[in-house]
């Protein structure tokens, strides 16, 4: 089972640790079994470890952008993910 996460340590979790415990926050919210004060602190929960995560992504493009701008003549396009 997932650890439960305190809204003030999500920043130390890394990227993957944060989806885990979303998926962990969804699957008991989603059982519908929590009292309600409990259903608050994990909603709580996990919004913020979705704002830390966004946060993260956003950076990862950031720093992707400043790579691909490294090389003037290298064109900017968007990413299509394979289908293997």
């Amino acid at each position: 089972m997932t650890k439960k996460i305190s809204a003030t340590k999500t920043d130390a979790l890394s990227f993957e640790a944060s989806l885990d415990a979303l998926e962990g926050i969804v699957t008991r919210l989603e059982a519908g079994n929590l009292p309600l004060e409990e259903a608050l602190a994990e909603f709580e929960r996990g919004i913020a470890l979705t704002r830390t995560s966004q946060k993260t992504l956003m950076a990862a493009e950031q720093r992707v952008q400043i790579l691909l701008n490294d090389d003037e003549n290298a064109p900017l396009s968007d990413f299509t993910p394979e289908n293997d």
